[in-house]
């Protein structure tokens, strides 16, 4: 399997308490930074490190010897997963007060919530690594190394500045107004300023176009590694929800960027559930970018370990942890009633277990009640177990980013009025995607015309159908103005089980309570 190197040593990480009063601390470990950089290939070592901060929670196998110690110390996909996924439409959790989940569930969570703090600190974590590595990348750093070295290294400072643009895009998108720190800021007792929306949406544009000469393009890339086109479709991403975010439209950036990653040549894969198997390494003609989850080398009790053993019933009398390659279940999570009822007969992206189970979710925390979710599995192509889950968690990597979803953003970006495509043409990407899911069916009942997807709401649906659980659906439903509002109402939406509207506030979630103490230069509004 061609994976990113996967050295998780790291001289020079920061561990910080659960109270940061400073976001860009020194790091204080027995290496210094002199001894770390001293060589060029320790430089690909640090790298693999930023890399495995989005799906690791710590030096050892299966995030011991934590990075962090803030909350629980969940590591940052299990963060991401519950506060993408658990408010919406898409998740019925099962361990609502043991997994203290239910103000996630419910949306009624606030400033001292355990999921929302220890996102929060896993992000600004990763983007004090991205600083530190970048501190000691600059060119002045690396005269010392041959023109060779200093050429992948070239490449590692444009990757550091792709995951460090990440992970601010996701402190925008989570908790919109935030602080905000460069390698360029002191370290020690700087505190950091904030930052409104706008201005950290204009520093993540400029990083990413900036950087676009020195990241690597899709052929030359190690797989696990981000290309040209992962910072392509960072940026559409953005530009769909930059009214949202700025309060403009920016859905002709949107389709351009999208057109910029659909000319490097990436394809559909023929099948869906292939891209959620342990084998989904193998599908970079359509994976953009992916987290490189290794049952070996990269164990983690998070991101898909967390999404595959989770979906698995642990007290079902049907349901077979081995059919998905499971060793046993944690029965976390089943899908509310709502998302099944979207799906035509024939669709293959259906992927649910029904038997002993509800349709509707009557009991949330009732593991009969909802469809299990069984879009992802642990099986190789062959159908065997790749790895014992007991042990060393999946062997099934995250697609961060995918094709699939390029054409629905072009999609909708066209239906809101972005020049750059047209009608036809999205039509015709949409139902590439509409062919493979429902195959022999295809022209009798998945093809789409162009007055279905007219309508902006034609994608909210199919973004749902295509990629629930890849953690899109919590902005989607903003974006649509859906998820606090009343123009739809889901099954225990508000914490009722006919669902019901909530304050707005909920569209954003607060910085935890002990930064509000920390740094004086942060306030949530509303909260």
């Amino acid at each position: 399997m061609k994976k990113i190197l996967y050295i998780i040593l790291f001289a020079g990480l920061i561990t910080m308490n659960s109270c940061l009063d400073d976001l860009d601390q020194t790091p204080h470990i027995e290496n210094t930074s002199e001894d770390v950089y001293a060589t060029a290939a320790n430089y690909k070592a640090v790298l693999a490190k930023l890399y495995a901060g989005f799906y690791t929670a710590g030096q050892e196998k299966g995030g011991n010897n934590s990075d962090l110690d803030s909350n629980s110390g969940q590591d940052y996909m299990r963060c991401y997963f519950n506060l993408q996924e658990c408010g919406t439409d898409e998740i019925a959790s099962t361990w609502l007060e043991g997994d203290k989940v239910s103000d996630l569930t419910y949306l009624s969570w606030d400033a001292n919530d355990p999921w929302v703090s220890d996102m929060y600190y896993r992000i600004f974590y990763n983007i004090s690594l991205c600083n530190e590595f970048l501190r000691n990348a600059g060119d002045e750093q690396i005269s010392k190394f041959t023109e060779s070295e200093r050429a992948d290294i070239r490449h590692y400072r444009a990757e550091a500045r792709f995951l460090r643009a990440l992970a601010y895009y996701h402190a925008m998108d989570l908790f919109r107004n935030i602080p905000f720190v460069t390698e360029n800021d002191p370290v020690g007792t700087f505190i950091p300023p904030r930052y409104e929306a706008k201005q950290v949406f204009e520093f993540i544009e400029t990083e990413l176009k900036q950087i676009d000469d020195d990241l690597l393009s899709r052929s030359e890339c190690e797989y696990g590694r981000a290309p040209k086109a992962a910072a392509y479709t960072l940026l559409a991403k953005m530009f769909l929800n930059a009214k949202v975010y700025i309060n403009e439209e920016r859905y002709t950036d949107c389709i351009t960027y999208c057109k910029k990653v659909i000319a490097e040549g990436y394809t559909l894969e023929d099948e869906y559930q292939k891209l959620f198997n342990a084998d989904n390494h193998k599908r970079t003609n359509e994976i953009i970018f992916a987290y490189a989850v290794d049952a070996e080398k990269a164990v983690t009790w998070g991101t898909t370990t967390y999404i595959i053993c989770g979906a698995i019933g642990n007290s079902s009398d049907y349901l077979k942890p081995e059919d998905y390659g499971v060793t046993s279940g944690w029965g976390s999570f089943r899908v509310r009633g709502d998302i099944p009822k979207l799906f035509k007969a024939g669709d293959k992206r259906a992927l649910f277990f029904t038997e002993g189970q509800t349709l509707e979710v009557e009991v949330v925390d009732n593991q009969s009640n909802g469809y299990f979710v069984t879009k992802w599995t642990n099986l190789t192509d062959a159908g065997e177990q790749a790895s014992n889950t007991a042990e060393g968690g999946v062997n099934t990597d995250f697609p961060v980013f995918r094709l699939a979803d390029i054409y629905l953003m072009l999609g909708e970006s066209v239906s809101r009025g972005g020049s750059g495509s047209s009608t036809s043409e999205a039509l015709g990407y949409v139902n590439e995607l509409r062919e493979r899911a429902f195959g022999d069916t295809y022209e009798t009942i998945g093809k789409v015309s162009e007055s279905e997807i007219a309508s902006p709401d034609f994608f909210l649906n199919e973004r749902a159908m295509e990629l629930y659980w890849e953690c899109t659906r919590r902005t989607d439903l903003i974006r649509f103005d859906k998820f606090t509002t009343s123009t739809y109402r889901w099954e225990w939406k508000g914490g009722v089980k006919e669902g019901k509207a909530v304050d707005e506030k909920y569209n954003i979630y607060p910085i935890p309570a002990t930064d509000l103490t920390a740094n004086p230069n942060l306030y949530n509004e509303k909260y």
